[in-house]
């Protein structure tokens, strides 16, 4: 048994530096006819009551296949997107000017204001809601990264849930 210990633990030994020389050695190639943009930054603020612990995960999960669409969003002053859902969850970013959004189970209608620079989570499914640009003079763009169930309609429009009195 004691032989058997041994051997396991000068095993692992061995191996383990064998990795570590073998993982010394590997060089990057570079990067020949590529050029990487980031079209757009920003930090996703989580929604009132969600994440109460400090921890970062982002588990992205789903049943078959899917489609992703990165789309470009733009209101003009006044502009709004009337309300709506998604079949899956939208991770977007303002880039140029400012968006509200409403939630269309907030009874109160509390507005969330977004500038150039933030960024928001869009959960999909049930989660209905009107983004509007409230501005009368500047125009407002956002970046959405959409996860979708393949093939699936990309917005689902909603009626008017009567809490909001715009």
């Amino acid at each position: 048994m004691r032989r058997t210990s041994t051997w396991l633990a000068f095993a692992t030994f061995v191996i383990v530096v064998g990795a570590f020389f073998h993982i010394t050695n590997v060089h990057a190639t570079p990067a020949t006819g590529f050029v990487g943009t980031t079209l757009a930054q920003g930090l996703p603020n989580a929604r009132r009551g969600e994440h109460e612990k400090n921890i970062w995960l982002s588990l992205q999960k789903t049943k078959g296949s899917s489609d992703v669409y990165v789309q470009s969003n733009v209101w003009q002053p006044g502009g709004s997107t009337g309300w709506h859902t998604h079949p899956g969850h939208s991770l977007i970013i303002v880039t140029a000017g400012t968006v509200t959004a409403y939630e269309g189970n907030d009874p109160s209608c509390t507005p969330t204001v977004y500038t150039a620079g933030m960024g928001f989570v869009d959960p999909g499914g049930d989660h209905v809601h009107n983004i509007r640009n409230e501005s009368t003079t500047d125009v407002a763009q956002t970046i959405a990264v959409q996860l979708i169930p393949a093939t699936a309609a990309r917005r689902i429009d909603a009626p008017d849930p009567g809490n909001c009195h715009f």
